[in-house]
């Protein structure tokens, strides 16, 4: 896939967003259920936060994409998310998998251990929970790292590149690790973006908010675009909401009108790849 290819493909999606108006049903995280619903409706997406099994059930047949977000374990979920990830799986149902707070509990491991045989169509994680992952499910050798600190990464993006390509191999789809620079790969092909915003780690829920966007353009692309267009929407949008901001709470706000501000051209002329082995993408905002 060359840059224009590509560029063509993040524009297409997210022209797609805006004219189907895509549901995304999620299952996440109690704190941050606000923000994911917001976001994924600025980008022109629709939302739904679900919870019940009949529920979850029922939107994994029907529903174009799913979103699964480990961040608040609930007892219930150790019999609804493993029969909701069949579901999606069984119907082909593009779904992201967000593993919060990975190894914080034998619930939490249980049924990460679970959607091994599920394979998301996308991971997003920070690079310890992506490092964390690829060692529970065995496609990396036992190494030190993946040490989750709460929520928080203890690694940098870059470290947690072998456990993406290795995660991403195993499912089929697309890994992202996100932080201050963020990596995206299909296993083949790797790109890491930058941009951002030094508020980014301030305000609860923005990696939540992004796995929530991914499922919307996972309804309408394939899971590598996907996720390369959200992680790249979040980063322009969070760049220039940072321009008007002196404060994490302002940020939030101009955030979200920033990402309902920018335009598919915009988007996708913004995106730059630099390199021939490992892309590196650099935006002009």
């Amino acid at each position: 896939m060359t840059e224009s290819d590509i560029r063509i493909a993040i524009a297409q999606a997210i022209e797609k967003v805006r004219k189907l108006n895509p549901l995304a049903p999620s299952v996440t995280n109690t704190v941050t259920q606000d923000f994911v619903a917001n976001a994924q409706l600025a980008i022109g997406g629709s939302a739904a936060m679900v919870y019940l099994e009949d529920e979850c059930a029922e939107l994994a047949k029907n529903a174009p994409a799913f979103y699964i977000n480990m961040g608040t374990a609930m007892p219930f979920y150790s019999e609804t998310l493993p029969k909701t990830a069949r579901a999606l799986h069984e119907n082909q149902t593009p779904w992201v998998l967000d593993p919060v707070g990975i190894g914080l509990s034998k619930l939490r491991t249980d049924i990460l251990l679970e959607f091994k045989n599920f394979k998301p169509s996308i991971i997003r994680g920070n690079a310890s929970e992506i490092i964390a992952l690829a060692k529970l499910w065995k496609v990396i050798d036992e190494t030190d790292g993946g040490n989750v600190k709460g929520v928080d990464s203890t690694e940098k993006v870059f470290e947690a590149k072998d456990s993406a390509l290795a995660l991403a191999k195993c499912t089929g789809g697309t890994v992202a690790v996100s932080g201050e620079e963020d990596l995206v790969t299909d296993g083949e092909l790797t790109i890491g973006c930058a941009g951002g915003s030094e508020f980014f780690p301030k305000i609860t829920g923005s990696g939540c908010a992004l796995g929530g966007v991914m499922a919307i353009f996972a309804a309408v692309a394939s899971p590598f675009i996907a996720a390369l267009t959200a992680t790249t929407m979040f980063n322009q949008a969070g760049y220039r909401a940072f321009g008007h901001s002196d404060a994490p709470a302002s940020f939030k706000v101009k955030f979200l009108d920033e990402l309902y501000k920018l335009t598919a051209k915009e988007v996708a002329e913004n995106f730059r790849v630099i390199g021939s082995h490992e892309k590196v993408l650099n935006f002009g905002v």
